[in-house]
């Protein structure tokens, strides 16, 4: 498309050119066509008018017009859909169920025996001795003399006089006014709705489960004792010299010689393994939907007119006179002499002789048997039978329900407008010079 505008754009401008060089040249393709006579110098104006005459022809040109078409195209939309999937999980539950085994458990048990031992114990004893000293001890004595004082004392008396004074009474009274007021009073409905809830029914089934398990059996074991090392001496062997014929003997030499030690028996328990396949019934869970009815409250507000006394206090201040009595006290001094003894110490010092007991500690050894009590520890094996949780896997289908999202491409026509530039044919009169009829 774009190389046939070109190609037209290309037509149009020689065209043009052809166009500007045939009004060059009057019409003509050039001046060569023209008669000699026509070109040849003319000496009088009015009559080379008249030799000549002017004709036209018609020019066809071809002019490009921009034109808007409308196309449709198709245009994919990308949409993202929801799809539910409904499927099944598998849940696996562990239980769980009782298994008795035996086991062999120390029990120690502290006993003490009793061990006789000689210490030497220290035995403190405390004698006395007698030492005198000389000590100077003072001696106090109190004597009094007499002392004349004088002093005014006090002498407080209480007298009364009486007053008038006004005091404000409140009196109340209680007085009611009518008022109304417009109260909303609440109005119960019941109402009902459905409701879905969800329920696990249970389901039974039977499975067979494969356990292993199996027994301890006594097995007698011979056990062949160590090879230890032993020194072997040989018996002593008699030689005799060749050359004086006496006979001596010689002691055999030691060697080592390993020596096996007797065997021994041990008796120990085995575990034998046992498979056994039992039924188990597993309860699994169906969902069920159900409906029921739920009730729910309305409540709806009713303007209610109601009319009430309101109470209201009136006070009223009453004056009243009263008389009251107050005390007040005078205070009148009586001079008096009192004559009171003054005591004073008198020190005077004494020789004393003083003996005192001065105590020592005597420390002497004395042996003594004691008893102790020393403790050790016995064993013994006790069989116990105890319970352990033996763990098994249930598993069970459950249902559930999946959200999937799925890409779908949906088409629509979507309306473009297209310009395009269509050729049209202009018709057009050029002058042309021709030479005149007859000539």
């Amino acid at each position: 498309m774009r190389y046939a505008s070109w190609i037209a754009v290309a037509v149009a401008v020689v065209a043009m050119q052809g166009k500007a060089a045939d009004a060059g040249y009057c019409g003509a393709a050039s001046y060569n066509c023209c008669p000699t006579e026509a070109c040849a110098p003319c000496g009088n104006y009015a009559a080379a008018s008249s030799c000549c005459s002017t004709t036209y022809k018609t020019v066809k040109d071809v002019v490009y017009e921009t034109r808007q078409y409308t196309c449709n195209k198709t245009v994919y939309d990308t949409v993202c859909e929801q799809v539910p999937v409904q499927g099944v999980k598998t849940v696996y539950q562990t239980c769980y169920r009782d298994e008795c085994y035996t086991v062999q458990k120390p029990t120690y048990k502290t006993c003490y025996r009793t061990e006789c031992y000689n210490t030497q114990r220290p035995v403190y004893k405390t004698c006395y001795r007698t030492v005198c000293n000389t000590v100077r001890k003072p001696v106090y004595r109190t004597c009094y003399r007499e002392v004349c004082q004088t002093f005014c004392r006090p002498v407080h008396k209480t007298c009364w006089r009486e007053e008038c004074y006004t005091i404000c009474k409140p009196c109340y009274k209680t007085c009611y006014r009518t008022e109304c007021q417009t109260i909303c009073r609440t109005v119960t409905k019941t109402c009902y709705r459905d409701q879905c809830y969800t329920v696990q029914k249970p389901v039974c089934e039977t499975k067979w489960v494969t356990e292993q398990s199996g027994c301890w059996k006594s097995v007698t074991q011979c056990i062949p004792g160590p090879v230890m090392e032993k020194q072997v001496c040989c018996p002593p062997t008699c030689a005799t010299d060749p050359c004086t014929g006496c006979t001596t003997q010689q002691s055999g030499c030691c060697k080592t010689v390993r020596v096996q030690c007797p065997p021994r028996t041990i008796c120990k328990r085995v575990w034998c393994p046992r498979t056994i396949r039992r039924p188990v019934t597993c309860t699994r869970y169906v969902t069920e939907c159900r409906t029921r009815k739920v009730p729910y409250t309305v409540c709806n507000q009713v303007p209610q007119t109601i009319t009430k006394r309101i109470p209201y206090t009136v006070c009223q201040m009453k004056q009243e006179c009263r008389k009251r009595r107050i005390p007040y006290t005078t205070v009148s001094y009586v001079q008096e002499c009192k004559t009171k003894r003054v005591p004073y110490t008198v020190c005077s010092w004494k020789e004393e002789c003083i003996s005192k007991q001065v105590p020592y500690t005597v420390c002497t050894m004395v042996c003594e048997c004691k008893t102790r009590k020393i403790p050790y520890t016995t064993c013994c094996m006790t069989t116990e039978c105890r319970t352990r949780k033996v763990p098994y896997t249930v598993c069970k289908q459950v249902p559930t329900c999946t959200t999937v999202t799925r890409i779908k491409r949906i088409p629509r026509c979507v309306p473009y407008t297209v310009t395009r530039c269509v050729p049209r044919v202009v018709c057009r009169q050029v002058p042309v010079c021709c030479p005149p009829c007859g000539g």
